[in-house]
């Protein structure tokens, strides 16, 4: 087993522990603990007999109430002193980057310290059934869908999804179960292993839902993403299998590559054109749910969009390789309650609605633009878009969030809080964002501040109308301000 340690010249260097090393590992610490993720690994920690603390700059609820009812005690502040002294471990989560004091004192203390999907790996992983979900998107619904789906069927998963389950009422937790079912992200694993998280994952099954340029600010271009999924293609055990989407021009090329560099690699491409090995057919959207085929089967779901079809066709490939029959397959979404911040109602005042989405890439802004088409096909729908993350405040896809939101009726753009950690040649620019959606027959809005977004809004909407909120943040509360306008 490999641990990451830090030499004085700066470089890591791999130490072998031994298993006699882990056996007396009493008090692991860790660095950023009130993440979903991190407060997950944490608690599941403590449950198998170990101490734990945790330091996070933000401690609040509920996670804060979590893991004190867990037994676990945290320190709000990254000082250098809240490492204990007799901490055996500490784990260091991904927001980490040198300079916090706390990391600081492990490098100079020569503490032993690993990465969260390290931990993952050396605690929770070796020896299970890992299905590791990836892509660009649908990652969250995908593995909420695939846990879920086990779970009915009492096969008691572990999981660890990016998001918060509505069926399973949490983003992780660990279990005795033979099946883990993980959130596959590409995003690097933390400051001082810049490799793909889903390199640790011991995959054993591998959904890939969809490949995309992203993550620009550690991704120079989509060629550097195909090779990490590509890497991760070559840990998949010949009994394993990869169901990759067959719609996907960058997925296509990752899958012949495996089909040429990985022969024992099973690959079954899933998708909705006539060169897929599975294909999904007799696709019915209502406004309440959809329909489709696979494999001879009929399932539907209670989510609405071509893009939650093919989720759920991903899902249910796992699940059958699972041992999971068709008919407990149907059963179990006809349960299932969907993902929180995806696609999610907030409430409904005056007859205007506020939904709730994490999309924040193009592709992902046009299709649930293109879901709630679906699901209120009478209503003028407004996208008020919050462009934070680090792909999105770049002009990376200026022309390309245009055309996504010029497929609303009404756009409404925050402005960038945090432009000036990039040079101005990189920078969106939401002025011409703006000019160019007015210019596609969209009325776009430029606001200046969330309360100036709300008060412009509430101006303007009639009853019926759609408020579609789209930022992988909190948005400066807007969704509950939305609401308390409308009221009034």
């Amino acid at each position: 087993m490999y641990i990451k340690n830090a030499c004085q010249n700066g470089q890591n260097a791999l130490i072998l522990l031994t298993s006699q090393t882990l056996k007396y590992m009493k008090h692991v610490h860790f660095l950023g603990i009130c993440g979903t993720a991190m407060g997950a690994v944490a608690s599941a920690m403590a449950r198998k007999g170990y101490t734990v603390t945790g330091t996070d700059a933000n401690v609040y609820p509920p996670m804060s109430t979590f893991l004190e009812s867990e037994g676990i005690q945290i320190f709000q502040g990254y000082k250098a002193e809240n490492i204990p002294a007799e901490a055996d471990m500490i784990v260091i989560g991904n927001a980490m980057s040198r300079g916090n004091a706390e990391v600081e004192a492990v490098l100079e203390r020569n503490l032993r310290y690993m990465s969260l999907p390290e931990t993952m790996k050396e605690y929770f992983l070796w020896g299970k059934h890992n299905y590791v979900v990836t892509g660009t998107h649908g990652k969250t619904t995908t593995t909420s869908m695939l846990a879920w789906l086990m779970e009915a069927n009492n096969l008691n998963p572990s999981f660890m999804i990016g998001g918060i389950a509505r069926n399973l009422g949490r983003g992780g937790r660990f279990t005795d179960s033979d099946f883990c079912v993980l959130e596959g992200d590409e995003y690097d694993t933390a400051f001082f292993d810049k490799r793909s998280k889903f390199l640790h994952y011991l995959p054993e099954v591998v959904i890939i839902n969809n490949i995309e340029m992203d993550h620009a600010d550690i991704y120079a271009s989509v060629e550097d993403i195909k090779l990490s999924f590509k890497r991760l293609l070559r840990v998949v055990p010949r009994t394993g299998v990869v169901f990759i989407n067959a719609d996907c021009p960058n997925c296509a090329d990752v899958k012949n590559h495996a089909a040429e560099e990985l022969k024992m690699v099973k690959l079954i491409s899933v998708g909705m054109g006539e060169q897929a090995d599975l294909r999904i057919t007799d696709i019915e959207h209502r406004t309440d749910g959809s329909s489709f085929t696979l494999d001879g089967e009929t399932y539907s779901i209670p989510m609405i969009g071509d893009f939650n079809i093919r989720n759920a066709a991903m899902a249910t490939c796992a699940a059958r390789n699972a041992g999971i029959s068709p008919e407990q397959i149907r059963t179990a979404f006809q349960s299932f309650e969907g993902v929180a911040r995806r696609q999610e109602v907030r409430g409904t005042v005056n007859g205007v609605t506020v939904v709730d989405d994490f999309a924040h890439h193009p592709t992902a802004i046009r299709q649930a633009v293109e879901g709630l088409r679906q699901r209120y096909p009478k209503s003028r729908l407004w996208v008020l878009f919050d462009p934070r993350s680090n792909t999105t405040i770049r002009n990376l896809f200026q022309n390309e969030l245009a055309e996504a939101l010029a497929t609303a009726d009404f756009a409404v753009i925050s402005p960038v809080e945090n432009h000036k950690r990039l040079r101005p040649e990189e920078r969106l620019d939401e002025n011409k964002l703006c000019a160019d959606i007015n210019e596609k027959d969209t009325e776009c809005y430029l606001g200046s501040s969330v309360d100036d977004i709300v008060a412009h809004v509430v101006s303007r909407v009639h009853p019926g109308d759609v408020l579609l909120v789209m930022s992988n943040g909190g948005f400066g509360g807007i969704h509950g301000k939305l609401l308390s306008a409308l009221a009034q």
